[in-house]
């Protein structure tokens, strides 16, 4: 039984054969729409989420399969102190895979120690999202045709962002990435990253504050939004909070092929004018997310179509 916690816990070639599982549902969904049926999903999420508990609810029906679970720690047993090892050891009984999003670090590894089904971390606090990272992945390998050669910006909340934490440890593994880190200082990547990622791999980075600057180098443009709910007091993130807002001038600096990502839910940092950009693949990125995790959980209940 595997679980997934960490995008790093699927091997390149593993990663590789989940991404062309997710193209192939991409162009034939209804070769796959009976494969779960008779398995069941459950969603915990003690943190809100629209896309990611939907597009896991969206995967497994399009799979013939039946969901479960709650959308907030205050609907859930958790609200009376349970222990998430309790609440694994419960629902391993009732569902057949699992997925957790959790605020705090390492839950959904505590809920894999205990659980006797799969789990699939939907996101712990500011540490990992791995199934955000394989539909990111996916994204690009569908739209640029590669996952090497490429210069990546990621621009905002690079401290507390998990999905930038976990793209840059995905896209770590593959050939001649170099990473532009654009953020203000309160706001850079975590330590960890730089040197138990991206140095002691030699990877090329460089991190800067100006996002205009760095525009024309770019491949991929990563956007995210500063996070309030990761904010110890409201001076810091108001301050913050608008130092990069991506609009059309900015994006009249960059290559006629670069490519605008953002994990979503979008506030202020990318102007609605950008939408209409071909570059801007930000709600196409979002409709990847719910083949990459058919294809998930396919694999991960050892499924074949």
């Amino acid at each position: 039984m595997k679980h997934i916690i960490s995008p790093t816990d699927l091997t390149v070639t593993e990663l590789s054969e989940l991404l062309d599982l997710a193209e192939e549902i991409i162009r034939e969904p209804k070769k796959y729409s009976d494969v779960c049926r008779g398995k069941k999903l459950a969603t915990l999420f003690f943190e809100p989420s629209t896309r990611t508990r939907l597009s896991f609810e969206a995967a497994m029906l399009n799979l013939g399969g039946n969901i479960l679970g709650f959308s907030s720690a205050d609907s859930s047993s958790a609200a009376k102190g349970e222990s998430i090892a309790d609440t694994i050891r419960v629902i391993s009984s009732y569902a057949d895979i699992c997925a957790i999003r959790h605020p705090k670090e390492g839950a959904p590894f505590v809920a894999s120690v205990h659980s006797t089904i799969p789990v699939i971390n939907a996101g712990d606090g500011g540490h990992n999202h791995p199934t955000q990272t394989f539909t990111d992945l996916l994204t690009i390998k569908n739209l640029k045709g590669r996952l090497d050669n490429l210069c990546v910006g990621f621009c905002g909340d690079l401290k507390f962002g998990r999905t930038v934490h976990s793209l840059i440890n995905a896209l770590a593994r593959y050939d001649n990435i170099k990473f532009i880190l654009i953020s203000p200082d309160e706001l850079r990547v975590p330590t960890y990253i730089r040197k138990e990622v991206l140095e002691a791999n030699q990877i090329e980075y460089q991190e800067v504050r100006n996002l205009e600057e760095s525009m024309p180098e770019l491949d991929l443009l990563y956007m995210t939004r500063v996070q309030k709910e990761r904010f110890f007091n409201e001076e810091d993130y108001v301050r913050l909070k608008d130092t990069y807002i991506l609009d059309t001038k900015k994006m009249s600096y960059a290559k006629q092929d670069m490519l605008v990502l953002h994990p979503l839910p979008r506030v202020n940092e990318i102007s609605t004018e950008v939408d209409d950009d071909p570059r801007a693949v930000y709600f196409k990125q979002a409709e990847y997310g719910v083949y990459v995790r058919m294809a998930l959980i396919m694999k991960l209940l050892e499924l074949e179509e």
